[in-house]
């Protein structure tokens, strides 16, 4: 009997070797035996998005092109190292019991990348990054947040090819259809029972809200750090409520789950960040540089200033090129 509701991807769907398809066609480079997971390819495609996002915001605010990479290089290990010890650390009975294999602490292509870890630490490798590019955290951090969002939207496909994060039984038409067996399904539940697509709902969310922080940091003009507040609040009420809603075991801390918790600190932190920084600044950022680190384009340098030197007199030939070059012949 066919299951209605979303169907899942099939199991072997979650990872592909690609050196045994090489092998297949008679090209065994090496014995290669690289195996992709899809878990891991959607992840490398949210931080992609958020790096092409970030990278535009920044841009617009006069910051020079791809200046971002220089932060990402910090930020993204940071926060993968970061989202990890928080999953870990939350979920230690996946990890810690007789006999277990300790070096799946660092498989993180199996899933298990908690956002609340990978923003705490990863806000440290931003500030390092962006403290060596010379732009200010704040700058960095209102550029992030939309991109952010749809980061962490494009990730949530990874969590429905593991079927992991799933939410508790439900009747509506658009239920989930998980395989069996799975250790987050209670026992004594049938078949062919749906549970509610944890993963959609979250990734919904937070895809409009990335819209949702684009069009209300242009009509407020938030600046400072300020809608990185307004997205630590989007993504923390949309996250409490959807934690009521998962099955998969987790920590609980005076009887809540502690990604609950995590989420009522994240709201509490993004009003807090909103008062102080509109108190604190109550004016425009002067820009996205950090004074004396500012980047000068093409288009800024004086085309008046540049010229070849000749036997120590300018070469009128050459004044007012749009050159930057200098020379002098002896």
């Amino acid at each position: 009997m066919d299951t209605p509701g979303i169907p899942s991807p099939p199991s072997d769907w979650r990872s592909f070797n690609f050196g045994q398809w090489l092998r297949d066609l008679g090209l065994d480079w090496f014995g290669l035996n690289l195996v992709i997971n899809a878990y891991a390819v959607f992840i490398l495609l949210g931080i992609a998005a958020a790096v092409w996002l970030t990278n535009r915001r920044l841009v617009e605010r006069g910051g020079e092109p791809w200046v971002v990479l220089d932060i990402a290089l910090w930020a993204v290990p940071f926060g993968i190292l970061g989202g990890r010890l928080y999953h870990v650390v939350t979920h230690p009975a996946d990890y810690f019991y007789p006999g277990a294999d300790l070096l799946r602490i660092f498989y993180v292509w199996e899933g298990g990348l908690a956002i609340f870890g990978a923003i705490s630490l990863g806000a440290v490798g931003a500030w390092l990054g962006a403290r060596s590019a010379g732009i200010r955290f704040s700058s960095f951090a209102d550029a992030l947040a939309p991109g952010l969002l749809l980061a962490q939207g494009i990730g949530r496909m990874g969590n429905y090819f593991n079927q992991e994060l799933f939410g508790a039984p439900t009747s509506l038409p658009w239920g989930l259809a998980i395989d069996r067996p799975n250790p987050a399904i209670p026992l004594g539940l049938p078949d062919d029972t749906l549970f509610h697509p944890t993963f959609l709902y979250e990734m919904t969310w937070n895809i409009v809200g990335a819209f949702f922080l684009i069009i209300v940091g242009r009509k407020f003009a938030l600046q400072w750090g300020q809608l990185f507040g307004v997205y630590l609040m989007w993504y923390g009420l949309g996250r409490a409520f959807l934690e009521t809603l998962r099955l998969d075991p987790a920590e609980l801390l005076f009887g809540v789950r502690v990604n609950v918790w995590g989420a009522v600190f994240a709201i509490l932190l993004g009003l807090l960040i909103l008062f102080v920084q509109a108190n604190r600044h109550p004016g425009k950022e002067p820009g996205i540089y950090r004074p004396g680190r500012e980047w000068r384009g093409e288009s800024d340098v004086d085309s008046e200033d540049m010229y070849f030197v000749v036997d120590g007199e300018p070469d009128s030939n050459e004044t007012g090129t749009t050159s930057s070059r200098k020379a002098t012949s002896n």
